[in-house]
């Protein structure tokens, strides 16, 4: 096992057995534990637990966000005071100077960066989670927080006729067009979310000379990069994965509305 597989250990551990206890829950309510909305509706609570107890974290990256456009118009004049000077005593002048900007506004280029960073671990955990399942359904085991049992119901389950665990690259027993439309479908909708949110961060922060300021290129390289990202990945990521992945991109379009 190499340290990315220990480090996500714990991780595996959580999202799994947060899925399990929802799961249950929803059992009890009256939903069949082998139904694959049950499953679907069970990592669907999943990103809505792991965004509620990111709420803080997420306030304060708005708040940073905000101190950052402030932030700009310094910005704008230390660049234009370092304008076409390229010496290496200038550029770690202007590097000092730019941090202790960041440091006395409180806030970074990076700052909007922090709760997608805290999400990576859980994502990561859920995709090996989710990938493993077949593989453990054959060899009689559990994963995760997840009996064999309940690996084996989540192995047998679907929506809409695809299969929670299959992708379009590595299919399963259920029917590749209908694995292969769901995916285009939330491909489709978590790139309108994750677009219309970047726009809006975008159009909020915009600076009123117009200056190109690193955390405008930022913002701006994920409204066109993470597009990419997200049509490359979801034909590698199970069907289970690229839920999680499209609630949470709403969540986080949801919460710009609501805070902004």
């Amino acid at each position: 096992m190499d340290v990315f597989e220990t480090l996500l250990v714990p991780f595996r551990w959580l999202v799994s057995a947060i899925m399990v206890g929802i799961h249950d829950a929803l059992g009890a309510a009256g939903m069949p534990p082998t139904d694959g909305w049950t499953w679907a509706l069970s990592i669907i609570g999943l990103v809505l637990v792991v965004r509620a107890a990111l709420l803080p974290v997420s306030l304060r990256q708005i708040s940073a966000q905000r101190r950052m456009r402030l932030l700009q118009p310094d910005l704008k004049a230390l660049q234009d005071k370092y304008r076409g000077k390229t010496d290496p005593l200038s550029r770690q002048a202007m590097a000092q100077e730019q941090m202790a900007l960041y440091k006395e506004h409180g806030t970074n280029p990076f700052s909007a960066c922090l709760p997608m960073l805290i999400q990576v671990p859980f994502f990561f955990a859920l995709f090996q989670v989710l990938a493993g399942i077949p593989a453990a359904a054959r060899q009689d085991r559990g994963i995760g927080a997840m009996g064999h049992a309940q690996v084996l119901q989540f192995d047998q389950s679907s929506i809409l006729g695809a299969p929670l665990s299959a992708s379009v690259l590595h299919g399963s027993s259920g029917d590749p067009a209908a694995v292969a439309v769901l995916t285009v479908v939330m491909i489709l909708v978590m790139i309108a979310a994750q677009f219309i949110t970047q726009r809006r961060i975008l159009a909020r922060n915009q600076p009123a000379e117009g200056a190109a300021i690193p955390f405008e290129r930022q913002q701006r390289m994920f409204l066109y990069i993470l597009p990419v990202i997200f049509g490359v990945g979801g034909v590698l990521f199970p069907i289970g994965v690229l839920i999680y992945w499209t609630t949470t991109n709403l969540w986080t379009l949801g919460q710009q509305f609501l805070t902004t």
